[in-house]
């Protein structure tokens, strides 16, 4: 990666960070929603080479319209779960004095429908459970992946993240 599309990075994460107090008043807030992300059959043959999931249904177009229901390939619903993070970055704000972000795993995931090769997918996001210690903030997240222009959402999910604290730069602790 380029240096100046390290630092366009870095100033992006900036501008989306809050205190900790402001954080705390997203629990049982709004929906973060993401913009919209295109799934192309690219990025799926990516996917398939990287987890050698080569199953027709991703990969082989022709055997994927005459043999599924689906009228073409569809995205692995792994690749689909995988978007989440970059839907999260791009729609949640992040808190200030955090080192860094990991996943923490989720409590339930739902593959609810295919995304189509050639579909726009993305994340909506609404905390519902906060968890501070000394050393990191543990967020739950009800989670939801939709397909445009389709009814129902390609995954539900109840995601937990794990933010740790910059020791340097510890947050306003709990009241």
């Amino acid at each position: 990666m380029s240096d100046i599309k390290r630092a366009a990075e870095l100033e992006a994460i900036r501008r989306k960070l809050i205190p900790l107090t402001a954080y705390r008043q997203l629990l049982n807030g709004p929906e973060h929603v993401s913009d919209w992300l295109l799934v192309n059959q690219s990025m799926i043959d990516t996917f398939a080479d990287a987890t050698h999931d080569h199953q027709f249904i991703h990969t082989d177009r022709q055997r994927a319209e005459s043999e599924t229901p689906f009228g073409g390939t569809i995205a692995h619903g792994f690749l689909t779960l995988s978007l989440l993070s970059a839907l999260a970055f791009d729609a949640m704000p992040g808190v200030e004095g955090i080192r860094m972000g990991v996943n923490y795993g989720f409590e339930r995931v739902r593959f609810l429908s295919p995304v189509k090769s050639g579909a726009r997918v993305r994340g909506k996001f609404r905390l519902i459970g906060l968890t501070e210690r000394a050393v990191s903030i543990q967020s739950a997240w009800d989670t939801v992946v939709e397909v445009e222009g389709v009814i129902r959402p390609a995954i539900a999910a109840h995601w937990i993240t794990l933010a740790l604290i910059d020791p340097d730069e510890r947050p306003v602790q709990s009241l």
